[in-house]
């Protein structure tokens, strides 16, 4: 039962970065921080959306730790992003 949790997870976070190239694509703003955003979105609301009620599989555990990660990168890119408005730009 696991493994179909995982392909049902799986194929959610991929038509959802599917959804997101082709947004971005006909809004003419596709960028790789702008993809990297919404991925991140992406997997924290399929996550949620997939989480199983009452016993958590060891490949969750796992999705977690990315969690953390891209977590991290998501701030560092909106930190970036807020000092290049403000005109700083020390990380770029």
């Amino acid at each position: 039962m696991t493994h179909h949790r995982w392909i049902q997870f799986v194929r959610w976070q991929m038509a959802w970065m599917v959804t997101a190239v082709f947004g971005l694509v006909a809004l003419g703003a596709l960028t790789y921080e702008l993809f990297f955003l919404l991925t991140m979105l992406g997997l924290l609301v399929v996550s949620d959306l997939t989480a199983p009620s009452a016993v958590q599989p060891r490949w969750r555990s796992r999705l977690r730790l990315l969690l953390a990660f891209g977590l991290v990168a998501f701030s560092i890119v909106l930190m970036r992003r807020i000092l290049e408005i403000q005109g700083i730009g020390i990380l770029s």
